[in-house]
């Protein structure tokens, strides 16, 4: 063989090794299980059909500005394709004005398939995907900083009382957070976790953040401004984690 074959074969050998190495530290077992950015607390939390499915949660707040909240079910579908040892937050929040924010969390365990892609919740439940964009929210406390989110902009023909078809409009936003990091971007977020297991050791508990309303169409723009403000008021009560403070 030929000193340049050998070479070849050696830098082949070579990436080879590195590639095992890789993928048994990646799967390797006993891995810590690092902190959520966010709060837990007990709770009930119950299915469609009113039965406790989870004796704790993410500590989404009951108060926020003068609204009204209740939870709101982890439904079955999600109890049978996510792990057993995923955690939920859900909860409802009415306005005076007979509006909703809608908020959700999905919390890793040491199964980290429990976080997946958002795109595929909107379309399973008939809503069309018409813009995605990264936006900044203001963050006033416990710093003022900013926190960057992934905004959806959706649409939906559903029907009213009278059976006519009615155009709907829905402002989803999300994003992702574990202890001390955020994300926006599935990949982003794929990255930090798969680099925390290799040089740290730990896997990094990630958590699924969305916030949901729904409204007529024109009225995208004031809903997003409304639900700014409502997750300014409400991440930090729940959110531990935050960006670099403003300077």
């Amino acid at each position: 063989m030929s000193r340049r074959g050998k070479i070849i074969v050696a830098v082949f050998l070579l990436l080879v090794g590195a590639s095992a190495v890789f993928l048994a530290r990646l799967n390797s077992a006993g891995q810590a299980l690092g902190q959520p950015g966010l709060r837990l607390a007990a709770m009930e939390l119950r299915n469609e059909d009113n039965l406790v499915v989870r004796t704790n949660g993410v500590a989404l707040p009951v108060q926020v500005f003068d609204c009204t909240s209740k939870p709101t079910p982890v439904t079955q579908l999600e109890l049978d394709w996510l792990p057993p040892d995923t955690t939920y937050g859900r909860r409802r929040y009415s306005f005076p004005d007979k509006t909703w924010i809608e908020s959700s969390v999905v919390l890793m365990g040491q199964d980290r398939t429990s976080i997946h892609k958002p795109e595929y919740c909107l379309p399973g439940q008939g809503f069309t995907i018409d813009l995605r964009e990264v936006v900044a929210i203001p963050i006033r406390q416990p710093h003022a900083y900013d926190l960057p989110v992934m905004k959806l902009t959706t649409s939906k023909t559903a029907r009213d009382r009278n059976g006519r078809e009615v155009p709907l409009r829905g402002v989803y936003i999300y994003w992702f957070v574990a202890d001390g990091k955020l994300a926006t971007h599935h990949l982003d977020r794929m990255w930090m976790m798969t680099k925390g297991r290799l040089s740290e050791g730990v896997l990094q508990r990630w958590a699924y953040v969305t916030y949901f309303a729904i409204c007529n169409p024109g009225d995208e723009d004031a809903t997003f401004d409304k639900m700014a403000k409502f997750i300014a008021e409400s991440v930090p009560k729940f959110q531990t984690t935050t960006g670099p403070p403003k300077s």
